[in-house]
């Protein structure tokens, strides 16, 4: 059973300033930031994320992490050398451990072009102290972090482009050590953890299939192709989106395209003890990637907003008609 947890925190990004959003029991409908932080003057931030106290929060730039105080005081500062001015093309990432004492950030230093391979580094939260490091083979764009609800080890997935992706996890022991493994895939994409933690949901990069694979060995417990869900793989594909809207349930999204060129996707239910297809999930969003579940029958769409089937007005659909 998963202990207690924290209440979520997110963040949004709006007029140069930081939103920090909190996920608790009564937080439905269009929510409200609960703290809104000011980065330090020049920094345009591409990923952040704050701690459910709300005392810290550690952002990345192009260039460099930055920790403030709860009050907006700069705390520490780690730049990334050398200085890159490529413009585009890497998305450094970041994500806090699950006790809220370390910061975990992918550094894309090939795509950079710092003359190395990238990087995933673990800070001190509080200190900015170095705590480990791994130098990674690969030449990523961005990466996502996932956050194990019950252990607290880091997954990272890493994006390559055409090149597929590499799923990797960070687990920091007792005594301080990180110690990192990295699966053997580098074609599928991590989307989310189920939020008890025993297993994980991946699509694969050329959007033929998605899989749920047993928390951490990564072996596969089901795989559902295209086909299952009764379209063309030729003119249908699984998008990488989706997730755990219940420990039990899954979001798979399918998407095409219209005789007339018009794209459209569908989200399909998934229970995931079974294998078997049960519905589909119908929401007011207008991308597949508007759509985040969170594990406990609600979910988050652009603004941000939080759903569940009690406040949205379109529910389940308990039919199953296909490729319509």
């Amino acid at each position: 059973m998963t202990p207690p947890q924290l209440p979520k925190v997110i963040t949004r990004h709006r007029d140069g300033r930081i939103h920090a959003y909190v996920i608790d029991a009564g937080a439905f409908e269009m929510l409200e930031p609960a703290a809104v932080f000011q980065p330090q003057a020049g920094d345009e931030v591409v990923a952040s994320v704050v701690r459910p106290d709300r005392e810290r929060v550690v952002y990345t730039t192009l260039n460099r992490v930055v920790c403030l105080t709860g009050t907006g005081d700069l705390l520490w500062v780690s730049d990334f050398e050398p200085h890159s001015d490529v413009p585009h093309g890497h998305q450094p990432g970041c994500a806090l451990s699950l006790n809220g004492r370390t910061v975990w950030v992918y550094r894309p230093d090939a795509m950079a072009e710092r003359g190395g391979g990238d990087q995933w580094v673990v800070y001190d939260v509080d200190s900015g102290a170095v705590l480990g490091r791994r130098e990674l083979e690969t030449v990523g764009h961005g990466a996502g972090h996932h956050v194990h609800p019950v252990d607290g080890s880091i997954y990272l997935d890493i994006g390559e482009g055409q090149d597929g992706s590499v799923i990797l996890r960070g687990t920091a022991g007792p005594d301080g050590e990180v110690e990192f493994v990295t699966y053997p895939w580098s074609d599928r994409c991590l989307i989310d953890l189920a939020p008890g933690g025993e297993q994980f949901m991946t699509v694969d990069h050329g959007q033929a299939d998605a899989s749920f694979h047993r928390h951490p060995s990564g072996d596969v417990l089901l795989t559902l192709p295209v086909e299952a869900f009764g379209y063309d793989p030729e003119e249908t594909f699984v998008e990488w989106s989706g997730g755990y809207l219940t420990p039990d349930t899954a979001v798979v999204t399918l998407g095409g395209e219209t005789e007339e060129g018009e794209e459209w996707f569908r989200h399909h239910l998934i229970d995931v003890r079974t294998g078997t297809i049960s519905g589909e999930m119908t929401v007011e969003v207008a991308h597949p990637y508007d759509l985040e579940p969170l594990g406990d029958g609600t979910w988050l769409t652009d603004g941000p907003v939080r759903c569940s089937r009690a406040t949205e007005t379109d529910s389940v659909q308990d039919d199953t008609r296909m490729g319509r």
